[in-house]
Parts: C-alpha cells; structure tokens; sequence
C-alpha cells in the first residue's frame, strides 16, 4: 500500500470519527435539550402570545429591577424521558437564575404535554418560599387555571404569588447595573475547548498538526452551534478550538509514547449580564399535575 493510499484512509478516518461524535453529541443534544437562557420568558410550545410573553417579561424584568431576585419561566412541550425534577435542576444548572452568593433565583417549569409544573427554588429563597407554600401555589393557584386552558391567567397568578412572598424577604439590593440579554453558558465553553483539545490529540496522529486542528475546529464549531444557537458563537468555538490545538498540542502527545500534562482547570463560570446567571440550587420547590 502506497504511503499516499495510506495517508488518505488515515484523513477518512479522521473525519468519520468527528462525524460519529457529532452524531452522538447530537443525539444526546435533541434528548435532554435545554435551550439558552435569554430572556426571562421562555415559551417553546407557542401557548402564549406575543402580547401574554411581552406582559410576563415586562412584570418579570420590574421585579427583578425592583427586588433584584430572578424568576425566569420555561414552557416546553415534554421533559420526557427524564421526570420534571430532573429536567428542572439541569435547567438551573445551566441557567442560574439569581445572583452570586445570594441566590436568589426561581425557575417555574412547564411542562405542556406532560401535563406536569415544578417550581425550582434557589437557597436564597428557600425561606421565603418553602417547599410547602410552592406546593400551595401549584396545587392550589396555578393548576386549578392551567385544567380550564387559561395558562396565562394561571402563570401570572402563580408569579404574583412568588413575587408577594419574596418582596418580604431582606435581600441585598439590586445592582445599579442591570441587563437581562443573553447569557453566555461559559462552562460549556470551557468544556467544548477542553474536549477539542482531547480530540485534537487524535486526530493529530492521523492528519498531521494542521488538518487535524482544523478538523477539530470545524467539529467544534458545529459543536457550539447547536449549544449556544448562535452562528457567532459557534465560528468564536471554532477558531478558539483550531488556534488551541495548533499551537497548545504541538507536543508528542500520549499516543505517540510522549508525556502531556494538562493544565489546571480552575474556572468556575456562570452566565453573564445583570445580575443574573450565578444562582445556587438544592432542589428545593414543588411540583405538580393537572
């Protein structure tokens, strides 16, 4: 076999082996998918109209200006397979609703076709809305409207009653500095830029420095597109990726006998802007059926 024959069926290889984790990353993706946190109001199954999500997010953005805690709505048409308790603390995990070191954060999840709510609450909060009282606002506020089809009337009802409970409770004041766009999840970034430097190692051996980081680039790129939702982000992930492995992995790496130490990971990232994007969670909340 020729060394060009050879040379070919090492870069085919290359690429079916970013193709199939693409595949499995996409699979996992559409299975357990938690779309990004940009607005207070999140409605994925069009239950509420456009005047209904405007109303929800002016009266969630005042409060949060006013009180400085965050409630954030998620409406999604299934958590299925995982039960809602599940789904909801990867949601928080992910989002962060509430503020560092206060946490005072609050998801309400709606799960339409499931037919199932959860209200996930922060640390911070927990004495202000103990379990029992969320599982009165569920079981006795918002589910009664939600069996008559008035999902609107009902998530209002139950975010005036969140909100009556929290306004009670001392917390710090608001930062004079207050943004409710788009959050950046920087733990997923930092984790794709981790992972394309595994791959990078590889692919390297296959391909070569060059092509392999770019393979690994482009991959990643894709990657992040389906992370993040943003074409921007995603060519950030792959440039970000290519550079890191064209020059952080030049190297013998470990499957060529060489040694490689990693770097230390010490990032502990939340979301950014306003005040948002570091809240703790314990499971705290309740849920419900109608």
């Amino acid at each position: 076999m020729s060394a060009n024959t050879a040379r070919l069926q090492r870069f085919w290889l290359g690429i079916g082996f970013v193709c199939v984790l693409l595949l499995a990353i996409a699979c996992a993706q559409a299975e357990i998918a938690i779309p990004p946190f940009k607005k207070h109001v999140t409605d994925l199954t069009a239950t509420l109209s456009a005047q209904e999500l405007a109303q929800l997010e002016q009266k969630l953005t005042a409060f949060e200006k006013a009180k400085g805690s965050q409630i954030a709505l998620l409406i999604v048409p299934t958590t299925r397979p995982e039960a809602i308790e599940q789904y909801s603390m990867r949601v928080v995990e992910s989002w962060k609703p509430g503020r560092k070191s206060v946490d005072d954060g609050i998801l309400l999840l709606i799960a339409k076709d499931d037919r199932a709510l959860r209200i996930e609450v922060g640390y911070g909060l927990e004495g202000a809305v103990p379990d029992a009282k969320a599982k009165r606002i569920v079981a006795e506020i918002m589910t009664p409207q939600f069996k008559q089809g008035h999902f609107a009337a009902g998530i209002h009802a139950g975010a005036d009653a969140l909100i009556g409970l929290i306004k009670g409770e001392p917390l710090p004041l608001p930062s004079a500095k207050h943004s409710s766009g788009s959050r950046f999840d920087a733990d997923s970034f930092v984790s794709l830029l981790v992972l394309s430097l595994v791959l990078g190692r590889m692919l390297q051996v296959f391909l070569g420095r060059l092509i392999g980081s770019g393979v690994v680039g482009i991959g990643l790129g894709l990657i992040g597109w389906m992370f993040f939702s943003s074409v921007a982000m995603a060519a950030v992930v792959a440039v970000a990726a290519f550079v890191l492995n064209l020059f952080l992995n030049a190297n013998p790496g470990i499957y060529r006998g060489g040694h490689h130490r990693w770097p230390d990971q010490g990032y502990r990232g939340g979301g950014l802007g306003g005040g948002g994007g570091f809240g703790g969670f314990g499971g705290g909340g309740a849920s419900g059926r109608w």
